[in-house]
């Protein structure tokens, strides 16, 4: 189990922050090899599309709430958007989304439907423990597709390497890759409600179901 911790200085900002961790042995199956999750992600887009508009996603609660923290952290969430409310902006307007590997998938599946923003890791490429703080200036990392990505005031996971990990955009360091055999997975609550545990069990289930999980651990990281 990967060790995690909130820093004082991300609290003073976000007091009811938690995180909501799952770590798991996965077998990583690359698109198209696992069609079943396929179709269930294509009638979830599907769903959300029609019940959805643009205008009407950044304020479903969980991506409400992420947006407020960014910005009293300085940060503004329109330029930086969120994973969650990036994915939603992408169904709503009919792009569907990436199809990648089944664990991720799985993972993007879970975060268009919670609003959650999610870190998906190879926990194995993360070096010791673990603290969610804030991004400094000058602390760039290469980012999945957007190549150098500025992380000031972001709130940023960091490992004995240093950063790799935001709500809008994690690293090619610590990605998903078809040989990653232990998964991480970061759900990202800036509420402090019962919400998160339901869709921990929820990730669970489908991780389980679709990804082989096994030895799965969850915890929570509060406070």
């Amino acid at each position: 189990m990967t060790n995690i911790s909130l820093s004082p200085e991300l609290l003073q900002y976000c007091p009811n922050l938690q995180l909501g961790c799952i770590q798991s042995k996965v077998t990583v199956l690359e698109f198209p090899n696992y069609p079943e999750l396929s179709h269930l992600i294509e009638a979830t887009t599907t769903d959300i599309a029609d019940i959805l508009q643009t205008a009407d996603i950044k304020d479903l609660p969980n991506i409400a709430n992420s947006r407020t923290a960014y910005k009293k952290l300085g940060q503004d969430p329109s330029r930086y958007r969120l994973s969650a409310e990036a994915l939603l902006r992408r169904v709503v307007k009919g792009k569907g989304i990436y199809s990648i590997n089944n664990v991720v998938d799985l993972l993007n599946l879970v975060s268009m439907q919670s609003g959650y923003s999610i870190g998906g890791y190879d926990a194995d490429k993360i070096e010791g423990d673990v603290v969610f703080g804030i991004g400094e200036l000058n602390e760039p990392y290469e980012a999945i597709g957007k190549g150098q990505f500025n992380i000031h005031k972001l709130p940023t996971f960091r490992d004995a390497k240093g950063a790799f990990g935001t709500p809008t955009s994690d690293s090619v360091r610590t990605m998903v890759r078809p040989d990653t055999q232990q998964f991480l997975m970061v759900l990202i609550d800036y509420s402090g409600t019962g919400e998160l545990k339901y869709w921990m069990q929820e990730t669970v289930n489908l991780l389980k179901e679709f990804a082989e999980g096994e030895e799965v651990e969850t915890w929570v990281v509060s406070m």
